[in-house]
Order: C-alpha cells, then structure tokens, then sequence
C-alpha cells in the first residue's frame, strides 16, 4: 500500500586484489573506504527523504514493516471494499498517505466495530481505524451503558469532525426531524456505535408506551438493508455514512437525510495507552499530510471537507 524505507546494507563489497607496491594495496584500500562511507550516507538521506519519520516509530513497528490496522471494511465512505474487493474508502487513503512519511505499510484487517477495542487489548491489531468518535468513556475504558468500567482505556489521535444523522426511506420520513419523534417508532443501526448510544439516551426520555424501538447489527450495511425493505422507520449513522448511503442506494432513491446532524465530535486512531511512541508517531505523521496538503486532497475526493481539521489532536473527545 505505501512505500517501505530505504534499507543500508553493512556488508563491504569485494574489491579486486592489488598489483604492486604495497602503498599502491594501501591506496586502493583507503579509496574503497572513501567511497563506502559515501554510498551510506547517499542510501542514509534517500531513506530519510523516503520516510522522513519513521525513527520515530517504536522499533518493533519497523522490524516488521507493517502497523495492523483493525476496522470494520462496510462503513462507506470511510472504509468499504470496491468492486474488485479492494478496500477503499476515507481512512484507507489517510493510512496509505501517513505510512509514506513512517516507512511501513498500514495493512487493515476486517473486524465488527465492538469488538475493535477488545482486539486492541489483546495485540491482535496495533491500531484501530474505523470511523471510531473518540469519547471520554472509550478513553477511560468505561461501559457507556452502565457507566462501569471494562478495560484501561486507549488513547486516541484525532483526524476528522463528524456528527450523526437520521435517514429514511425516502418520501416516506415519518415526521421525524429531531430524535424525539422517535419515540413509538422503530430505528435501525450499527451495534457499538455513538447512535446506538443516543437512541438508547433518547428512548429513555419518551413516554411509557412509546419508547423507541432499536436494532443493532453487525455493520451498517445490514442496517441499510433492514430499513430498504422496510424493517423499520429509520436508520442512523455518522453524517459521512448517512449522505454517503442518500446519494448511492439505488441510485440515490433509497433514502433521504431527516432533520440536522447532532453531537459533532473527532474521529480518532485508537491506540493502547502504554504505546505512546506509536501514538505520537501517527500524529506526527498526520500533521505532515495536513502540512503538505495530502490530506486536504482525500477529503476532496470522498467529497467530506466539512469534516476536515487543522491539526491532529490526542485525546480530543469530550
């Protein structure tokens, strides 16, 4: 996916045996050394040009040459397989971007979005990248839905500004604008996610008898699906999903976009707490896409500038 840095080899090459005087053997000798030392610092600047950062990635990370990536791949426009089964999307192209500057290749591995942080935790992924709102619970390692804690946390570096929004099918809304009139109708989502959590919010302020029905799936595609063939009332996911579900479905006749997104809030790369080299490693890189405009262009071609920051942030979420 991205280039790999430049690696020296220490191995002197074999030179050819000196005819003569000893101070012509002498000579030649120092001339050999002469050149070596050059061609090292030659393939020494063209690493550092290639990968300006990667010594500041931990060691372990450049022995193996690859950070792996945890994500759930059926989050379109962010990260989705094409056509061909290649995966595509928003991060994948800021991993490809970042991984010129750190010399490694980010290689992205499909897992369901609430399992990402368990496989964090158990060293199956380096990082996880996946549309993930960074959250004080999700840094602190705490339940969102009992308020008790899980697990010590990750840390987050933050890339992209992204609301959540509600969808239907479209001309038929329902009335809903705002989250309250879900009360007494059904919605459709991804398990894990921020909407999940505010439908969950929201159906405890309805009236008895009229709380809001929830569905969670796997991955939001599954969630499309449901409310397509009309499983449901609604659906809700990140604005960048939501728009992106409105404008390609069925040629842009499945669904439509109801009300405003609300709770704007980072995307982040989470990363286990004890590795801030690797953290700060991806935010070093992140702030040089942005600086030589790298990013700014992604965020073009997915059509998602509103989303864009200035500056990658750790630990942004609130």
């Amino acid at each position: 996916m991205t280039a790999s840095s430049t690696r020296r080899t220490t191995a002197a090459r074999s030179r050819l045996a000196a005819v003569g005087a000893i101070a012509v053997a002498g000579a030649l000798m120092l001339t050999g050394c002469g050149d070596q030392t050059k061609d090292n610092g030659s393939d020494s600047e063209t690493a550092s040009a290639a990968a300006p950062l990667a010594d500041k990635l931990p060691q372990s990370i450049r022995d193996k040459g690859v950070i792996k990536v945890g994500s759930d791949i059926a989050y379109a426009p962010v990260e989705f397989k094409d056509s061909s089964g290649k995966v595509v999307g928003i991060d994948p192209d800021l991993a490809a971007a970042m991984g010129k500057q750190l010399g490694v290749d980010f290689q992205f591995e499909n897992g369901t979005f609430d399992t990402l942080i368990t496989g964090l935790r158990s060293k199956r992924y380096d990082i996880a990248m996946s549309a993930m709102t960074d959250t004080k619970d999700r840094q602190e390692g705490i339940d969102s839905d009992t308020g008790k804690k899980v697990g010590e946390g990750v840390d987050f570096v933050d890339y992209f500004t992204a609301g959540v929004s509600i969808y239907t099918k479209k001309g038929d809304d329902q009335g809903i604008k705002t989250w309250s009139d879900l009360c007494g109708k059904k919605i459709v989502l991804q398990r894990g996610t921020v909407s999940e959590d505010l439908a969950k919010a929201e159906s405890k302020k309805c009236p008895s008898g009229k709380k809001i029905a929830i569905e969670a799936f796997d991955n939001d595609q599954q969630a499309q699906t449901r409310l397509r063939a009309g499983g449901a009332d609604a659906g809700s996911s990140d604005f960048p999903v939501a728009a992106y579900a409105v404008k390609t479905s069925g040629g842009g006749k499945d669904f439509q976009l109801v009300g405003e997104q609300v709770e704007a809030a980072p995307y982040g790369i989470a990363v286990a707490k004890n590795q801030t080299e690797l953290r700060d490693a991806l935010k070093a890189a992140l702030d040089a896409i942005i600086e030589n405009g790298e990013y700014e262009k992604i965020m073009k071609k997915w059509g998602v500038t509103d989303g864009s920051v200035d500056e990658a942030t750790i630990n942004g979420g609130k």
